[in-house]
């Protein structure tokens, strides 16, 4: 008998069929380079897409599209930040799919030229339907999220998964601190610095500067991954010929044909419970989430005696800016503690209930100002009890991007899984803006349960997404066996 097969049949037989309980594996270090430089990418897009937010409702009042009626904002900012989702949906399965046959990194510089088009379009965009243009152009040309999502998988095991997505919210916690600063600080810069910015394109153009910086860092961003970033699909990228490859795949091309297969897949045979049920908790919370992100910049723009805190842009970028902030710390050093501590499962649920008494602070902060007679230190204290809660709430994403990855059955079709998780997600944003902020200023133009009847129905909602957290698997299948 050959040495290397007794060898083997030793190591089987030494090695026990059942882990002693407790035991865990050793955490492989994270390959650092290459998620540093995924993350610089992820980065760039969620600055490109929230700059929009501080001045969406500024921008729609002065294009006239309303007719000065305040009340009816709500209802053109919804439509306008749902369209990115509408073509988004359309297309990040076909984009995902694509990525498991040609590559992340084509599938990644098409996004991003797609996404620096369109926010320059955005920027010069003058009427109601070229905003509607650019948007909708956006999220068609986009299907670098789900890619990203995929690369981080493939960048890492069971083992220190935990680390590596704890990384994806705080990234979206940085853009959206340096998001809505750039965007609410660079609007209408005629206003700010006339000395610099006294032009008639300024005057024509007040939004452009915002969208300029983020299309310069989309840019910068493209360059550094055709360079630096290195291709994650195992059929795609270069072989490395070391021992560890050798000793691991002694038939590559046999192994390369199997994982062709694989990732030719019917969609239909993916969907089974273990995939579903992850997927649809993520599409309820991106739902309740976007819901929670168009609100709060309505919320604060929107005039007091309507209910609304009365910001202009800078002072919503600024508020935006510290929610990121405080949420991306928070995310940095102690997600990935807390998951070790008391287990995905546990941690979503937790996070997914405090989403209630989030919408529930809208109404208090307002009978707050109301009965202070203006902005003081209690309303302060309001906003920065609604921020802690949001904090937590946000944990859910890190969490659920845990179980989606690890319900996939082998890499070559973690693409197509989070192209699915996407897609849904996807549907559920274009719908989450558009009734949001619909409810919002229908319940403020007809006095709905005193103005507040969005956030009622969103809290209803939030009680479905808890009953969906509860299907969740109690442990996560080791995706190494």
């Amino acid at each position: 008998m050959d040495t290397s097969d007794s060898h083997e049949i030793i190591v089987n037989e030494t090695t026990p069929l059942v882990p002693a309980k407790g035991s865990k594996k050793p955490r492989t270090p994270l390959p650092k380079f290459q998620i540093g430089m995924l993350i610089i990418l992820q980065l760039a897009e969620p600055i490109a897409s929230t700059s929009i937010f501080p001045y969406i409702n500024q921008l729609i009042r002065e294009l006239g599209i309303t007719g000065g009626d305040d009340a009816a904002v709500g209802y053109y900012a919804g439509i306008i930040e749902s369209l990115f989702f509408v073509g988004q949906a359309l297309t990040v399965l076909r984009w995902a799919r694509l990525s498991d046959r040609i590559g992340r990194k084509p599938v990644l510089v098409i996004g991003l030229s797609g996404t620096c088009i369109s926010i320059l379009c955005f920027g010069l965009s003058t009427t109601f339907w070229s905003l509607v243009i650019s948007r909708c152009m956006c999220g068609v040309l986009n299907g670098n999220v789900v890619v990203m999502k995929t690369m981080m998988g493939e960048l890492t095991d069971s083992t220190n998964m935990a680390q590596g997505f704890a990384l994806i919210p705080i990234i979206w916690c940085i853009g959206g601190f340096l998001g809505p600063l750039m965007g609410g600080t660079l609007a209408r810069p005629q206003d700010r610095w006339p000395t610099l910015f006294s032009g008639s394109f300024w005057g024509n153009y007040p939004y452009f500067l915002p969208c300029a910086v983020a299309a310069c860092l989309l840019v910068l961003a493209l360059v550094m991954m055709s360079i630096f970033l290195e291709e994650t699909l195992s059929t795609k990228r270069r072989p490395k010929f070391n021992s560890t490859t050798v000793a691991v795949s002694s038939s590559p091309d046999r192994e390369s044909l199997a994982q062709k297969s694989m990732a030719n897949m019917s969609l239909r045979s993916l969907l089974t419970p273990s995939v579903v049920i992850p997927i649809a908790n993520y599409a309820m919370l991106a739902f309740l989430d976007v819901s929670f992100r168009v609100l709060l910049p309505l919320f604060l723009s929107t005039p007091t005696y309507l209910g609304g805190l009365g910001f202009d842009p800078a002072s919503i970028g600024s508020w935006l800016a510290l929610f990121g902030i405080v949420d991306g710390v928070f995310q940095a050093f102690f997600f990935a503690r807390i998951v070790d501590w008391i287990g995905p499962k546990r941690l979503f649920c937790v996070s997914v209930s405090c989403y209630a008494p989030v919408m529930a602070m809208f109404p208090i902060i307002s009978w707050i100002l109301r009965a202070r007679g203006g902005f003081d230190h209690a309303v302060t204290f309001a906003l920065l009890c609604q921020l802690v809660m949001a904090v937590t709430w946000d944990m859910a994403y890190g969490t659920i991007f845990l179980f989606i990855t690890a319900s996939a059955p082998t890499n070559n079709v973690l693409g197509a899984i989070n192209g699915l998780g996407q897609t849904s997600a996807a549907v559920a944003r274009i719908f989450g803006p558009a009734l949001a902020t619909s409810l919002f200023a229908a319940s403020k133009e007809h006095n709905l349960l005193g103005g507040n009847a969005v956030f009622v129905v969103l809290i209803m909602l939030a009680g479905g997404l808890r009953w969906l957290a509860s299907l969740l698997p109690d442990e996560m299948q080791d995706r190494d066996e």
